[in-house]
């Protein structure tokens, strides 16, 4: 089917590929690239909707918020149940509930490790990504899991960085890896879609905007049109941000995502503006105090170089 020609599954019958292993991408270039699969079995176990760890019923409730101070009261007590169902919060239950679940992770990893020895003679690799916001965020006790499966498995399995384990074990064969993304179906639609195409548009208008002020600001050295330049760049990196038209398909913080976007598309318009009257001498008092404005609210990238952009003549 074309899901299936459109993606990785390593898991699938048929295939005659295992999450366990390395793989080897056949590419054009000189450059070797491996890629390590996600391995299904554990990753489900905290990424299920339906059973996952996190949806436990003694776990923190996320979503029920007391009054204006936003505090946090209550236990998932059942999923299905409405939010003014929920049943208060039991510290001690959750954190034996997070141990408990930490041993079934714990003893999966080794289970599945073990049976891909078995079955191959070789060494095998469990992947299991997660978002980091996972932790402490969305799933509140999701810390402790995570140090608790740590310390099940030390001295019975190495915890190492992609790059180790493939030093070590490096791949045996080599697969064609078709065009995908971790999105619904494998495929881009969740970002770029009718409903976010508007977005898509300020952002490539900005991306060629900001190449054209690059190449007339190549030579100045003026400090304050440097400022304003590293701003722009800085607007841009968080207009291109994913999660604005992935929360707007998904509708899970749509009227949010929306606004930031037209928040960093503002911003972008105006620097541009001001750039204009930077370069014919000195800002006007209100431009001066807005650029130091947006510069503490949007301070991410501190360091950011905008001749790392590549400028084509």
């Amino acid at each position: 089917d074309r899901l299936g020609q459109r993606r990785l599954d390593a898991a699938r019958d048929g295939t005659g590929l295992s999450p366990n292993e390395p793989y080897a991408v056949s590419a054009a270039g000189r450059r070797k690239v491996a890629i390590l699969a996600r391995d299904p079995r554990s990753s489900v176990q905290v990424w299920s909707a339906d059973y996952g760890y996190p949806g436990d019923g003694a776990y923190l409730e996320f979503h029920r918020k007391h009054g204006m101070d936003g505090l946090r009261y209550w236990r998932v007590t059942d999923r299905r149940l409405a939010l003014r169902e929920k049943v208060p919060y039991d510290p001690n239950a959750a954190r034996e509930r997070a141990e408990a679940h930490a041993d079934h992770f714990a003893s999966l990893v080794i289970e599945t490790l073990r049976e891909h020895r078995e079955a191959t003679g070789r060494t095998g690799v469990v992947v299991a990504p997660f978002d980091t916001e996972l932790f402490g965020h969305w799933w509140f006790e999701g810390p402790q899991w995570l140090e608790a499966v740590l310390r099940k498995l030390e001295g019975q399995v190495d915890v190492v960085t992609a790059s180790d384990f493939l030093a070590a074990h490096p791949p045996r064969s080599t697969i064609r890896l078709p065009e995908g993304s971790w999105g619904q179906g494998g495929h881009h639609w969740v970002w770029l879609n009718d409903g976010t195409r508007w977005i898509w548009e300020d952002v490539y208008r900005a991306e060629d905007a900001f190449l054209d002020v690059l190449r007339a600001t190549r030579s100045r050295k003026d400090p304050t049109v440097r400022r304003i330049v590293a701003q722009l760049a800085r607007e841009l990196l968080l207009l291109e941000a994913s999660d604005w038209p992935f929360l707007v398909t998904t509708v899970a913080a749509k009227d949010y995502a929306e606004a930031r976007v037209k928040e960093h598309v503002g911003a972008f318009d105006r620097l541009r503006a001001m750039l204009e009257r930077a370069k014919e001498g000195t800002l006007p008092p209100d431009d001066a105090s807005w650029l130091t404005f947006i510069e503490e609210r949007d301070s991410l990238f501190p360091d950011v170089n905008p001749e790392s952009w590549a400028l084509k003549s």
